[in-house]
């Protein structure tokens, strides 16, 4: 019943106190929300604790929600504060190295030594990415990673399509020139 539903339908339905179809709402995005906060964070468990409190949010302003077909930026948007909010807490940016068993593999074959090596540069990539100045990070996860379009992370970003642009353009150079730096492009 609910899967044929966007996501407008199911928060109308949500701020009149329908908990299955918030539950549902929940299901359909939990996951793209703790990659995003993932990838802000570099901290599983932060991001676990931020996903909750972002659903919980969610839950808490459902009658303030305007159908607009803009859900997935204004969940990003709330999902984004609060990372912004928790880095500026710790004041520490730190990455979390999610394969870290894939070097435990024995290189005994050229498949293993492929894999270690591809493993070796998303790690790369990856720090790279965590070393980004907050605004050009969140812009490039959003859209590189969450898939959102330029409008979409202008509006959970709060700003303008030109000015996503030129984060993600600012942040791809960045990268550019660091990995380039490193020898992995």
């Amino acid at each position: 019943m609910y899967s044929d539903m966007d996501d407008d339908t199911l928060m109308i339905r949500t701020a009149k106190g329908e908990e299955a179809a918030f539950r549902f709402l929940v299901q359909r995005w939990e996951k793209g929300v703790l990659a995003f906060l993932i990838h802000m964070l570099g901290a599983v468990e932060e991001a676990e604790d931020l996903r909750q409190d972002t659903f919980v949010k969610v839950y808490g302003k459902a009658a303030q929600y305007e159908a607009q077909g803009l859900f997935k930026s204004w969940l990003f948007r709330i999902a984004g504060n609060l990372a912004r909010s928790r880095l500026r807490r710790r004041k520490v940016l730190r990455w979390v190295q999610f394969e870290t068993s894939a070097h435990d593999t024995p290189a005994a074959d050229e498949g293993a030594l492929a894999h270690l090596e591809e493993v070796e540069v998303k790690s790369k990539v990856r720090s790279a990415v965590a070393a980004l100045p907050l605004r050009q990070r969140e812009a490039l996860v959003l859209h590189r990673f969450q898939g959102l379009k330029y409008k979409e992370v202008a509006v959970a970003m709060e700003t303008t399509v030109p000015g996503v642009e030129s984060l993600i353009q600012r942040a791809m150079a960045a990268l550019k020139v660091e990995l380039a730096g490193k020898g992995d492009l």
